[in-house]
């Protein structure tokens, strides 16, 4: 009941959709850490006036199941519907971290096909597609040249479903659209951010929306999993959500 009054409160709302190894007890560290540093940040949650939702993705934590592309999409889609039926007319933000972003592309595509779009889209060092990402990864540094490597690693992974196209979802999203990368990150590679938002800018899905793409420089130090400390975020944040002209910025 708590909850569910919050979400009824005059406070926007942020759908968190965790990476691979995320889960929701490292969403509340992050927001932990930022209320004891005292910045007024939308990583606060409830503790600072926004409210925040994670969830588990199947197989992830406490979830069952066996995670699948879709199964996961359709989780989101529920939790978004489930928070929209609670929350009024509050702005509901979806914000997506590495995998995360590939199931918040697969979510906000579906919504705006629906004519139902958040009121903006945060992905958070996001890639292409999965083949680019895993291709990229760090794990495929010493295969990736030997003989076979993409009908070896890739081509199985596609032929199972697996996409998470964003660089194909961003040309059929309305709404806006905010890209985070550091410099630094070793897990999926800032030019791949870079690209998804070279991808999405000129998009004609996006032609009254604002897109911008924020990167970190690598002496920053925030690699694949700690833009959130950057003192700049709050700041990032209030003036990407507080405009609502187009934009498409870098």
């Amino acid at each position: 009941m708590w909850y569910e009054d919050a979400l009824a409160s005059s406070h926007a709302i942020i759908l968190y959709l965790h990476g691979n190894a995320g889960t929701r007890s490292s969403c509340v560290r992050e927001a932990a850490r930022s209320q004891r540093r005292g910045r007024p940040s939308m990583e606060t949650g409830l503790l600072q006036g926004q409210g925040r939702g994670a969830l588990w993705h199947q197989g992830w934590g406490d979830s069952v199941g066996t995670p699948s592309e879709r199964g996961m999409t359709y989780d989101a889609l529920h939790v978004f519907d489930w928070i929209k039926a609670r929350s009024g007319d509050n702005p509901v933000y979806i914000w997506g971290h590495s995998l995360g972003t590939g199931v918040a592309t697969n979510l906000v595509r579906r919504l705006c096909e629906r004519e139902t779009p958040p009121d903006a889209l945060i992905l958070e060092s996001p890639f292409t597609n999965i083949r680019e990402e895993a291709k990229s990864h760090p794990f495929s540094v010493i295969y990736r040249y030997f003989p076979g490597f993409d009908w070896f690693f890739l081509d199985p992974i596609t032929s199972s479903g697996i996409k998470f196209a964003n660089d194909e979802n961003v040309k059929h999203i309305s709404c806006p659209l905010l890209i985070l990368h550091a410099e630094d990150d070793p897990v999926v590679p800032f030019q791949l951010g870079r690209k998804l938002y070279s991808i999405a800018a000129p998009a004609r899905s996006f032609r009254d929306f604002k897109v911008q793409f924020v990167p970190f420089h690598s002496d920053l130090g925030y690699r694949h999993k700690y833009i959130y400390k950057s003192p700049e975020l709050p700041r990032i944040l209030r003036e990407f959500l507080g405009k609502s002209e187009p934009e498409h910025q870098h």
